[in-house]
């Protein structure tokens, strides 16, 4: 009973965080739902660089890539090769998963740095990355829960459960809470970071406003991606894993 009431506690964790507010934030009233409306706007216009870059990459295919459509491929090559790395021989059908995930996460950490979102303004708080925000992070987290679950089940069917009494029916409750502790994982490991980095600018710029904020950008250009790329590898790490059945 210990184990279950945990559990829900950490489900009703997931709940709390979407209350969780850094700063003040723009509200937009769908029915009887309140949401940050300034999110939506900035992961909107990520979506639309997304789309916008894709249909240039194909809008003129090549035998011989070059341009946008090369970089376009090397970015898949990359991604196939950290599907595979970490899932294995079945990861062909995971690379769009995967790879929207890491691509969505990176343009939306180097939009925090590059685009002017502050010359936008709101009649209540301020436009900055959609990772900058936890809800955002939480999302991106549970649909990757989602994903291994339906991995492991469509793999294993009801035997993916077996894996909760391995190797001992004595780890079951440390097993159980493995699969909520995952999504906290990654959701704050995110957020974090992001947050963490416009605030330090942010911060800079307020009291060196001319040459120490510059570097400070570039290391946090770098760490953004890094945050994608370990994002992105967790994630087929724990689909792998449950595919396969180690730990």
């Amino acid at each position: 009973m210990n184990v279950f009431s945990c559990s829900t506690n950490i489900l009703n964790g997931f709940y709390d965080i979407s209350g969780v507010e850094v700063g003040q934030h723009f509200y937009w009233k769908i029915g009887s739902f309140q949401v940050h409306g300034q999110v939506l706007i900035t992961s909107w216009v990520v979506i639309a660089i997304l789309l916008a870059s894709t249909a240039l990459a194909v809008r003129k295919p090549q035998t011989i890539p070059t341009g946008i459509q090369n970089f376009f491929e090397y970015v898949l090559e990359f991604i196939r090769d950290v599907s595979q790395t970490q899932i294995g021989e079945e990861y062909g059908p995971w690379v769009p998963f995967i790879g929207t995930i890491f691509l969505f996460i990176f343009v939306s950490n180097w939009s925090g740095a590059l685009l002017p979102w502050k010359i936008i303004k709101l009649p209540h708080g301020e436009l900055a990355a959609p990772t900058n925000d936890i809800n955002t992070t939480v999302a991106l987290a549970l649909l990757t829960s989602v994903a291994y679950f339906y991995a492991g089940l469509a793999k294993k069917g009801l035997g993916y459960f077996g894996k909760y009494i391995q190797p001992t029916p004595i780890l079951l409750p440390i097993n159980i809470l493995e699969d909520f502790t995952k999504p906290l994982s990654l959701s704050f490991r995110l957020f974090g970071n992001i947050l963490a980095d416009e605030l330090v600018v942010v911060v800079l710029v307020s009291l060196v406003p001319s040459v120490v904020p510059i570097p400070v950008m570039f290391l946090g250009l770098f760490t953004s991606g890094i945050q994608a790329l370990i994002f992105a590898t967790l994630a087929a790490a724990y689909i792998g894993e449950s595919m396969e059945g180690h730990h």
